[in-house]
């Protein structure tokens, strides 16, 4: 497929390969390559009919279904970006997304009615759209004219992912149809997808990870197999989920991972189909992974880095007997990424680490601000500032060390807290750790949450940390909470901690 240009045209050109072919599943129900191409055609036809133009933005706000793969191929198709809408979101987080981008009309679904009705009366803007199950779209109307892409470019937008907005206000990061297809080409050689396949979708649309289920999965002719809300709530069902539509590739964050682990009753599934399993978006804890590993036979595990302005720069590909308890390095750069660290206005091997790919952002929507500062020119080439802090050793691998705004200062010593979280986190009771700075004066203040049948005592857990953290990064205080507040995109929401702290 060397010739498509366009992220919404993957759908027709599979359909004249192999029409029949599963492209997306959700429950019992499949959507082949045909019917994506043809739905998605009469939602833009649709689209268009209510008068969006080439460049315009689309908010999709639907829970995950069917509707999701072809609400946004279909805004695609009509050429304009679509803007994944978080549906658990609050309504002033949805306001501000509506008229950062200058939305016009929402694809939703008939159930979800109250939320865009909402923020139609916020923005006092919008027109609606609904999705199949308000029956006016493309549950039966086959005498809608395919859509024919109007003239447009490879540099223009096909979405605007907002983050999470755990840290300030949330920034709409524009990505075009040359980057996503970039990355797309990337990660299809990287793990070798074919059409054989069946990957998971476990990410929503609002996580810059959905895309790689989303894109990669339907350029190689692949099936994705959409996981419902529910199974991710239930680690037991979504363990049988796995198994019973035997996915053989696995993308999520740690969490997930985790979950799986501990309340996903494992020791009962076969999870053989599985080939690859891919982590990415927070630091994985080594030992869980080694764990993890003993109910996948034969499968291989890959440390998925890169920010969702440059989408994936680097990867850590392990075999199961590579995992000896040793911290997870972020790996290599992709193939098609310049990776580079600074020290202030110096190379080094230790320092900030600066990404140029063909895969990148083309900058923050409207935000000339913040565009200015994510990024740097070195040598005439432009370079997005990730503010991760990361060290090359001897090897040429590349270590991530923590994040620039997590590096603290505390009585005149510097800290990192990040450090701080792996150090607590290898305790053979904790599943996860959070660190954060709190109080006046300031001090280090850990959250964690404990593995299945244990109790650790905040008194142990200091002990353990003291160990091997310096006297300066030892926690303050050290408290057990049943479960983590999580981001939409299901990291710890370390902000949440700080200002309850």
């Amino acid at each position: 497929m060397d010739g498509v240009q366009f992220i919404d045209d993957i759908p027709a050109f599979q359909a004249g390969d192999i029409p029949d072919a599963v492209a997306f599943r959700f429950g019992d129900a499949d959507l082949t390559y045909t019917a994506l191409a043809s739905a998605a055609d009469r939602l833009a036809t649709t689209l268009r009919d209510a008068g969006v133009q080439p460049g315009d933005r689309v908010g999709v706000y639907v829970d995950k279904s069917l509707d999701s793969a072809i609400a946004i191929y279909g805004v695609m198709r009509a050429g304009a970006a679509y803007v994944p809408m978080d549906p658990g979101a609050p309504l002033a987080r949805l306001t501000h997304i509506a008229e950062a981008c200058g939305l016009r009309i929402i694809v939703s679904q008939q159930r979800k009615a109250a939320g865009y009705e909402g923020v139609a009366k916020a923005v006092r803007m919008m027109d609606r759209v609904f999705t199949a199950d308000g029956a006016v779209l493309w549950s039966s109307d086959r005498s809608t004219p395919v859509a024919t892409p109007r003239a447009r470019r490879p540099d223009d937008p096909a979405y605007v992912i907002f983050t999470s907005g755990s840290t300030g206000t949330p920034k709409g990061i524009t990505h075009t149809h040359a980057s996503a297809l970039a990355y797309v080409r990337m990660s299809a050689d990287l793990y070798g997808v074919t059409a054989e396949d069946r990957l998971s979708n476990h990410s929503a649309l609002h996580f810059d990870m959905s895309t790689f289920d989303m894109f990669t999965g339907p350029y190689v002719g692949a099936t994705t197999i959409i996981i419902s809300e529910m199974h991710m709530k239930l680690p037991a069902s979504l363990s049988a989920l796995i198994e019973a539509e035997a996915m053989t590739i696995w993308y999520s964050v740690p969490h997930a991972l985790i979950q799986l682990l501990e309340r996903g009753g494992l020791d009962k599934r076969d999870l053989s189909a599985l080939r690859w399993v891919i982590f990415g978006g927070e630091p994985m804890l080594p030992d869980a992974l080694r764990a993890f590993a003993g109910h996948t036979p034969g499968a291989w595990f890959s440390n998925s880095y890169g920010p969702a302005e440059v989408n994936q720069c680097s990867f850590k590909h392990l075999s199961a007997n590579a995992l000896d308890g040793s911290p997870i390095s972020i790996g290599r750069p992709c193939a098609h990424a310049d990776l580079l660290i600074v020290d202030g206005d110096e190379t080094a091997e230790e320092g900030e680490l600066l990404v140029a790919t063909p895969a990148m952002m083309t900058g923050y929507w409207n935000d000339p601000a913040r565009n200015a500062a994510a990024f740097h020119t070195v040598k005439g080439k432009r370079y997005y500032r990730t503010g991760d802090l990361v060290r090359r050793d001897p090897d040429g691998e590349l270590h991530f060390l923590g994040r620039m705004d997590r590096q603290v200062k505390l009585r005149g010593f510097r800290v990192e807290l990040d450090e701080i979280e792996l150090a607590i986190s290898r305790h053979a009771d904790v599943s996860e750790a959070a660190a954060v700075i709190s109080g006046a004066p300031a001090r280090i203040s850990v959250y964690i949450t404990a593995r299945p049948d244990t109790a650790p005592t905040a008194d142990d857990l200091r002990a353990f940390a003291a160990q091997s953290l310096p006297p300066q990064a030892v926690p303050s205080t050290i408290t057990i909470l049943p479960a983590f507040k999580r981001t939409a995109t299901g990291k710890i929401d370390r902000k949440h901690l700080s200002e309850a702290s």
